[in-house]
C-alpha cells in the first residue's frame, strides 16, 4: 500500500510511448545541471581568484569567456553525437563503437561516477542557498541533503513524465528570475545607478604563499579558477544519454533541446558574471580573510547570487531577494534530476552489454529502471553523509568524469567521420561531414587541453578520490563483463544429442530426522516421481531418538528401507553429504534427487527456531554434480498469518496476474 502511495499504480509494457517527453519536459529534466550551474560556477571562480586577494579579480571576464567559449564548441560537438547516434548512450556509444569497448568503459566508468557526484554536489549547493536565506538551518545541513536525496528519488520512481511535470515550473521560473535579476541589474548600471554588493565593502587578506603571485604561480591561479568555472559544463552530456526518451523525431528534438540548453546556458552565466564583476562581489572560501568584519566566527557570508538578488532588489529582505534563493535552492536541488535521467539510461546499456548485474537493465512497475535509480541515491546519500554535504569538499571531485567523456567522445566522432567520408561521393554530404569533423576536431582538442588542466590543478586537492574511484569502477565492470561470457561460454549448447540424454538411473533419497507427517508427505511426493530406487536416510546422532524412529518405522509398516548414517561426533551435514557422494561415485552417469522436508512458518521469530539443519544441508548439496535438491513444504498452522502479505508476489502487477479470490493484493490495487 505504501509503495503505491509514494510511487503510483504499476504501467504496463505497452504505455512506453507515453512516457516519451516533450521539449518543453526534456529541457527541465536533462537540462537543469547545467543550467543551474550558473549559480555556482562564478562563485567557484571568484573563490579561487581571491585566493590572492582582491588584486586578481580582474581575470574573471577573461576566464568567463573562455567557459563561455568552450561551452559553445561542446554543444555544437554534442548535437553532431546526437544526430550520429540517436539509439542512446552517448559518449559510451560513441567511444565504444569507434575507439573499442575499452575506451568505451572509461567513459562509461568516469560518467556513473560524475554522475554521482551531480547529485551530491547540486543538493549540497541547494541546501547552501536555503542556509542562505534562513541561517538557523545551518546545524541541520546533512540532514535536509539526505532528506531531498530522498524525495528526489521518490519523484523519479514514479516515472520521467511525472517528474518532470514537477520539476518543470521551477527551472522555467529559475531561468525568468535570473534573467529579470540580470536585466534589471545590468539596466542600473547603464543608467548609472550600479547595484552594489553587500561583501564589496570588504577587502580580503591573501593566502598565506599567495600574495604577489607572478610567472608560472599566477598562470597556474588562473588555470585552476577556469577550471572550477568549468563546473558550467556539467551534464551537457545528459541529453545524448537519453535521445530515446525524446517523442519523434527524437534526435531532431534532442538536438533542438540541447542548442536551447546552451543559448540559455550561456546568456545565465554571463550575465550572472558581468553582474557579480559590476557589483564588487567579494567572497572568500574562509571569513576570516575579509578585513572589516568584527566577529568573523559568527559571520555566514552569502552566495554569490544570492548577494546579487540582495543588491538588485533592495536587500536581504525583499521579495525578488527571496524569489532568487527559493527558485535557486529549488533548481539546485532539482539539477541532481539530470543524474537520475542519466545514471539509470547508462547503466542500463552497461547492463545490457553485461558489464554490470542484468538488474540494472530490468525496468521497474513505473516503467523507469528502478533499480539505477536507487543505486544511484544510495551512493550520492553516503557521500553527502561522508563529506558533511559540504559543496567545497566535494567541488573538487567533479567534472573531471564529465571532460574524460569530452575529449574521447569527440575523438570517437572524427573517427566516425573519417570513416563516412571514405565512402561518401556526393560532394554535398562531404561538405557537412568535412564541417561535423572540424567542429569535433576543436571539441576533442579544447576539451583534452581542459582535462589536463583539470587533473593538474585538481588532483591534489580532492580529485584523485575520483579518479581512484573511475579505476575501481572499470575494473570491477571488466571482471562483471568476464564472469557473464565465462558463464554464457559455459552454458552454451554445444551437442543437443548429448547433453539433453537422460540419466540412466534416477535414484531418490529422502531425508528423514523423525517420523512425522511432513515425513510421510516427503516419501509420498517422492514415489510420484517414480525413481528408479527410493530409500529414507537418517543420521544416528542420538541413540535414544535412533531407536524411537526404527519402532515408528516398523509400527507404520513404511515400504520404503532406512538407511542409517553413523555419526560419533554428532554432525549431520558431512555424513549425509558424504554419502550421496558416494552414491554419484558408483553411478557417474545417474541423478542423485535428494528430497528435504520444511517447516513453513508465518512468524518471522519461528524462523529462528527451525529448518536451519536443512538449509545449511541443501546448500552444501547444491555443489555436488549430478545431485537435484527438492524442498517438499509442511505449512504449520502459524503459516495463515503471512497469507494474506503473501498473496501475491512483488511485480505481480507487471506480469498481469490476477488477484487471488477473497484476498486483497499486496501491491494496493482491486
Amino acid at each position: 500500500m505504501l509503495k503505491r502511495l509514494v510511487i503510483g499504480r504499476a504501467k504496463r509494457s505497452e504505455e512506453l510511448s507515453e512516457t516519451l517527453l516533450p521539449k518543453r519536459l526534456a529541457l527541465p529534466i536533462f537540462a537543469s545541471d547545467p543550467l543551474s550551474s550558473v549559480a555556482y560556477a562564478t562563485q567557484e571562480i571568484l573563490l579561487v581568484l581571491t585566493l590572492g586577494g582582491l588584486a586578481y579579480l580582474h581575470f574573471t571576464p577573461w576566464i568567463g569567456a573562455a567557459v563561455v567559449a568552450l561551452m559553445a564548441v561542446v554543444v555544437l560537438s554534442y548535437r553532431q553525437v546526437v544526430n550520429s547516434y540517436p539509439s542512446g548512450g552517448g559518449s559510451y556509444t560513441v567511444v565504444s563503437t569507434n575507439l573499442g569497448p575499452s575506451a568505451g568503459l572509461v567513459v562509461g566508468a568516469s560518467l556513473l561516477v560524475d554522475y554521482v557526484m551531480t547529485v551530491a554536489v547540486s543538493v549540497a549547493s541547494g541546501v547552501d542557498n536555503i542556509i542562505s536565506a534562513l541561517p538557523a538551518l545551518a546545524d541541520h545541513r546533512v540532514l535536509m541533503a539526505l532528506g531531498f536525496v530522498a524525495l528526489l528519488t521518490a519523484m523519479n520512481l514514479r516515472g520521467v513524465r511525472e517528474s518532470g511535470r514537477l520539476f518543470a515550473a521551477p527551472t522555467y521560473l529559475f531561468i525568468g528570475g535570473v534573467l529579470i535579476m540580470v536585466g534589471t541589474g545590468l539596466l542600473r548600471y547603464v543608467l548609472g545607478d550600479a547595484p552594489v554588493a553587500e561583501s564589496a565593502r570588504y577587502g580580503i587578506v591573501p593566502e598565506q604563499g599567495d600574495a604577489d603571485l607572478a610567472g608560472l604561480a599566477l598562470v597556474m591561479l588562473v588555470l585552476r579558477a577556469f577550471s572550477s568555472g568549468c563546473t558550467a559544463l556539467t551534464g551537457v552530456e545528459a541529453i545524448s544519454n537519453g535521445v530515446p526518451a525524446f517523442r519523434k523525431p527524437k534526435s531532431k528534438n534532442a538536438a533542438s533541446t540541447l542548442a536551447a540548453m546552451g543559448i540559455i546556458a550561456v546568456v545565465m552565466f554571463t550575465g550572472v558574471t558581468a553582474l557579480a564583476i559590476v557589483a564588487e562581489v567579494h567572497i572568500t572560501n574562509d571569513s576570516c580573510r575579509l578585513t572589516g568584519l568584527a566577529d568573523c566566527g559568527d559571520h555566514t557570508q552569502r552566495t554569490v547570487i544570492a548577494q546579487l538578488a540582495a543588491a538588485v532588489f533592495g536587500g536581504s529582505t525583499s521579495f525578488g531577494f527571496y524569489y532568487i534563493q527559493a527558485t535557486t535552492a529549488l533548481i539546485l536541488i532539482l539539477a541532481a534530476n539530470t543524474a537520475y535521467n542519466g545514471f539509470p539510461l547508462l547503466s542500463s546499456i552497461l547492463a545490457e552489454h553485461r558489464y554490470l548485474p542484468r538488474q540494472l537493465h530490468n525496468r521497474g512497475d513505473r516503467l523507469v529502471f528502478s533499480n539505477g535509480i536507487i543505486a544511484l541515491a544510495c551512493v550520492a546519500g553516503l557521500l553527502l553523509y561522508g563529506f558533511k554535504a559540504n559543496v567545497t569538499s566535494l567541488i573538487h571531485l567533479y567534472i573531471l568524469g564529465v571532460f574524460t567523456s569530452f575529449t574521447l567522445s569527440q575523438t570517437g566522432m572524427i573517427r566516425h567521420w573519417n570513416r563516412a567520408l571514405r565512402t561518401e561521393t556526393d560532394p554535398v554530404s562531404r561538405r557537412r561531414h568535412q564541417l561535423a569533423r572540424a567542429i569535433n576536431t576543436t571539441g576533442a582538442v579544447v576539451t583534452g587541453l581542459v582535462l589536463v588542466i583539470v587533473l593538474a590543478t585538481k588532483f591534489t586537492q580532492g580529485a584523485w578520490v575520483a579518479v581512484l574511484a573511475a579505476v575501481l569502477l572499470w575494473l570491477m565492470m571488466r571482471g562483471i563483463h568476464r564472469h557473464y561470457d565465462r558463464t554464457a561460454a559455459e552454458l552454451a549448447v554445444t551437442d543437443p544429442r548429448q547433453e539433453s540424454t537422460p540419466p540412466s538411473r534416477v535414484l531418490a533419497i529422502v531425508l528423514v530426522s523423525t517420523l512425522h507427517k511432513p515425513t510421510l508427505r516427503a516419501l509420498a511426493y517422492a514415489r510420484a516421481f517414480r525413481p528408479d530406487s527410493l530409500e529414507a536416510v537418517t543420521v544416528a546422532v542420538d541413540q535414544e531418538s535412533l531407536a524411537v524412529l526404527r519402532k515408528q518405522w516398523n509400527d507404520f509398516d513404511i515400504q520404503v528401507p532406512l538407511k542409517i548414517l553413523r555419526s560419533p561426533y554428532r554432525e549431520i551435514t558431512r555424513p549425509a553429504v558424504e554419502y550421496v557422494r558416494s552414491i554419484r561415485r558408483a553411478g557417474p552417469h545417474d541423478v542423485v534427487a535428494v528430497f528435504v522436508p520444511e517447516y513453513v512458518v508465518g512468524h518471522w521469530w519461528e524462523n529462528l527456531l527451525h529448518n536451519h539443519s536443512a538449509l545449511w544441508l541443501k546448500s552444501r548439496l547444491l555443489f555436488i554434480p549430478g545431485v537435484t535438491v527438492t524442498s517438499v513444504p509442511w505449512q504449520l498452522s502459524s503459516a495463515v498469518h503471512a497469507k494474506r502479505p503473501t498473496a501475491r508476489a512483488p511485480g505481480s502487477v507487471r506480469r498481469g496476474e490476477p488477484p487471488d479470490r477473497g484476498t486483497r493484493p499486496r501491491d494496493g490495487t482491486a
